[in-house]
């Protein structure tokens, strides 16, 4: 295994594979992808997915139609169609917003977990879950912003968010919350949160990094970093 890919690992080793059923609805996790000592990626469905199929229409990802079926050949081939091409002009600006490290940009599972393999053709997002190090930093955008319905210019560029653990909540008991000057805003993404419970020494600075908006805030993207 060479330098490149030991030290992607020490970031995440397995992306989880996020649906739901459109825009507002709750977040499900269906699917595992998971990468091994080998480098080599396989990819399952969970077993609590079969139930979304009864329960809101779930469809299986094209390629891998089969909920029981541990998948071993090219799968990061196939999900890694999601990526921007690399020959984009823009691609500096997109790796420099998803706070890529550019040494591991030809890394695709890398790629595929930093900026959550987002299109507009479906709603799957790859949501990584990341191993706790003092150097560890990522994007996320918050979710339950279509319930907080938050005015535009509620936060900004730049704004230092605050977060607690909520064990309470009813969907989710890994669920952060996520407040600006006392007022809720939104949650971490599943997954995503789970960094927040492994870093109990040091806590975890939520930056805003940029804000979708008009009449409302439609997302805001977080950078996550130890704090220093």
């Amino acid at each position: 295994m060479n330098v490149l890919q030991t030290f992607s690992m020490t970031d995440f080793s397995k992306i989880y594979l996020a649906w739901r059923k459109g825009k507002g609805s709750r977040r499900h996790i269906v699917g595992l992808l998971e990468r091994g000592a080998d480098n080599n990626v396989t990819f399952q469905y969970l077993p609590e997915t079969r139930n979304l199929v009864k329960t809101e229409g779930f469809i299986p990802y094209f390629e891998f139609q089969d909920l029981d079926k541990v998948y071993d050949s090219n799968v990061l081939q196939i999900f890694s169609h999601r990526l921007i091409k690399s020959e984009r002009p823009d691609i500096g600006s997109f790796y420099d917003f998803w706070e890529i490290d550019l040494s591991q940009a030809q890394d695709k599972f890398y790629v595929l977990g930093k900026t959550q393999g987002l299109t507009a053709s479906d709603n799957f997002e790859f949501l990584a879950e990341y191993i706790y190090h003092p150097d560890i930093h990522f994007l996320t955008d918050l979710s339950g912003l279509s319930y907080a319905n938050l005015p535009k210019g509620t936060v900004k560029p730049g704004d230092f968010l605050q977060y607690e653990f909520e064990g309470d909540n009813e969907f989710d008991k890994e669920a952060i919350k996520v407040m600006f000057r006392g007022r809720d805003i939104g949650y971490i993404k599943k997954i995503h949160c789970r960094i927040f419970h492994r870093a109990t020494e040091t806590p975890l600075n939520l930056q805003v990094k940029a804000v979708e908006q008009n009449g409302i805030i439609r997302k805001i993207f977080v950078k996550i970093s130890v704090q220093g």
